[in-house]
C-alpha cells in the first residue's frame, strides 16, 4: 500500500486531519486499533471554540452541529453558597457550542465514508520505520495479515498511549508531566441538566461541574481520589454528593435518575514539546495532555490539525516546507498557553489535600477577585472561548 499521509489514530483528530487534506487533493491512510463501535463508544467533553466550529464547517462536517449544538453564551462559578455568571458573549463578543465529541466523531466517520476515505480498524503491532529518511512506512497487522504503508509523511494522532511518540528516540523527547493527586468521578442520566449553562462549583469537599449533552442527557462530574472504583459510587451516594457540593437552590433543583454511563478519569498535565521527528508530525493526545477543568481536550487537538493540515497543504501545493519546518514551534505557542489557562482553572477550583491554610485563604481570594474583576472576568473568557489560531 502507498499513501501520501499515513494517519495513525482514528478519533476525531485523526479522521480531521484525513477529512481536511482529501479535500485538498491529499490522500491518505487512517490506521485506528480499536473497533468503529469502541471509538464511538467513548464517552467524551463536548464544549466547542469558536475556532474549533470554524473549522469543523471548513472540513465539510458542520451541518448536524449547527443544527443540533447548543450554543453557550456563558457559563456560572458557584462558591461561597452563591454563583456568577461569566458572560462569554458580553466579554468577547464569542460563545462557545455544547456539542458532544462523540457527535463530532460520527459526523467524521461519516464524511470520510461519503468520500470513499481509507479507515482500517483492527489494526495490530504498528510499527514506523526511516523516520528520518525519504521514504518513511508503517508496518501493521491487519486482518490477520502483514502489510506495510509507505508514505511521505506520518501523522501520530494515536493518543496518550499510542506507538508513534514512542518510535521517537527517548533521548530526543522532551517531556513535562504534572499528576494531580485527585481524579474526576463522572455519570452520564437521562435527566434535565440542573441549568441551561455549564455550572462550575468549588466547595470544600471538592469541585464538582454540572453540564450535558442535549436538554434530556446530563453529564455530572464531582471531585474523588484518583484511585476512586466507581462501583464503590452507588447513583444514590454520587447524586447526594453532588447536592453537597451546590449552592442550596441548584441541590434543590436537580433532577436525578439512573447513570447510564460512570467512570472515573485522571487528571494530569503533560506536554512532549518533540513534536516532529523527521517525516513524524504529533498532534492532539500524542503531544499533549491538559485536565478537563477547562474544556480544552478536543479543542487544542484541533488547533493542532488546523496547522499541520496548512503545512502539509502547503507542502504538497507549493514545494514550500517551511510552515512544516514551524509547525511544532506554532502549535506549542498555543499549546502551552492552554495547558496554563487548564492548570489554572483547575487550581483555583479544585480542593487540594496538601494545601496549607495560607494557600486555601489564597485560593478563595483568586476566586473573590476573579468574580469582582471585569479584568479579570474577561481574561478568563477570552481563554474559554479559545485563542485565536
Amino acid at each position: 500500500m502507498r499513501t501520501a499521509v499515513a494517519i495513525v489514530g482514528g478519533g476525531p483528530s485523526g479522521l480531521l486531519l484525513s477529512q481536511l487534506l482529501h479535500r485538498a487533493g491529499i490522500g491518505s491512510v487512517v490506521l485506528e486499533r480499536r473497533s468503529r463501535d469502541y471509538v464511538l463508544g467513548r464517552i467524551r467533553a463536548g464544549v466547542l471554540e469558536d475556532g474549533t466550529q470554524a473549522l469543523l464547517r471548513r472540513a465539510g462536517v458542520g451541518e448536524r452541529m449547527d443544527r443540533e449544538g447548543l450554543v453557550h453564551d456563558g457559563f456560572s462559578l458557584a462558591h461561597g453558597g452563591g454563583t456568577h455568571r461569566i458572560d462569554l458573549a458580553a466579554l468577547t463578543g464569542r460563545s462557545v457550542m455544547v456539542y458532544g465529541q462523540t457527535e463530532v466523531t460520527k459526523d467524521l466517520y461519516a464524511a470520510r465514508d461519503a468520500m470513499g476515505g481509507t479507515v482500517l480498524h483492527g489494526v495490530e503491532d504498528v510499527a514506523l520505520h526511516d523516520l528520518t529518511g525519504d521514504a518513511p512506512s508503517v508496518t501493521f497487522r491487519h486482518e490477520g495479515a502483514d502489510r506495510r504503508l509507505a508514505c511521505d509523511f506520518v501523522a501520530g494522532c494515536d493518543g496518550f498511549h499510542g506507538p508513534t511518540r514512542q518510535s521517537i528516540p527517548a533521548p530526543e523527547r522532551r517531556e513535562f508531566e504534572r499528576v494531580y493527586p485527585f481524579g474526576w468521578l463522572g455519570i452520564l442520566s437521562e435527566t434535565a441538566p440542573v441549568d441551561h449553562e455549564l455550572i462550575y462549583a468549588t466547595h470544600g469537599d471538592g469541585f464538582a461541574l454540572c453540564s450535558m449533552r442535549n436538554p434530556r442527557l446530563s453529564r455530572y462530574y464531582i471531585q474523588c481520589r484518583a484511585d476512586e472504583n466507581p462501583d464503590d459510587w452507588p447513583d444514590a451516594r454520587f447524586w447526594d454528593a453532588l447536592r453537597a457540593r451546590l449552592p442550596a437552590a441548584l441541590a434543590e433543583a436537580l433532577e436525578t435518575g439512573p447513570s447510564i454511563e460512570k467512570s472515573v478519569a485522571p487528571l494530569r498535565s503533560y506536554v512532549c514539546e518533540t513534536m516532529r521527528h523527521g517525516r513524524l508530525f504529533l498532534a492532539g493526545d500524542a503531544a499533549h495532555i491538559v485536565p478537563p477543568t477547562g474544556a480544552k481536550g478536543l479543542n487544542l487537538a484541533a488547533a493542532d490539525i488546523h496547522y499541520l493540515s496548512e503545512a502539509l497543504i502547503a507542502w504538497y501545493g507549493t514545494g514550500d516546507a517551511a510552515p512544516l519546518d514551524g509547525y511544532a514551534a506554532r502549535a506549542l505557542r498555543r499549546i502551552w498557553k492552554t495547558e496554563r489557562f487548564s492548570w489554572w482553572m483547575t487550581s483555583i477550583l479544585h480542593d487540594f489535600p496538601d494545601r496549607s491554610p495560607f494557600e486555601r485563604r489564597m485560593q478563595r481570594a483568586e476566586l473573590d477577585y476573579l468574580t469582582q474583576s471585569s479584568a479579570a472576568m474577561t481574561a478568563l473568557a477570552e481563554n474559554y472561548v479559545g485563542l485565536p489560531y
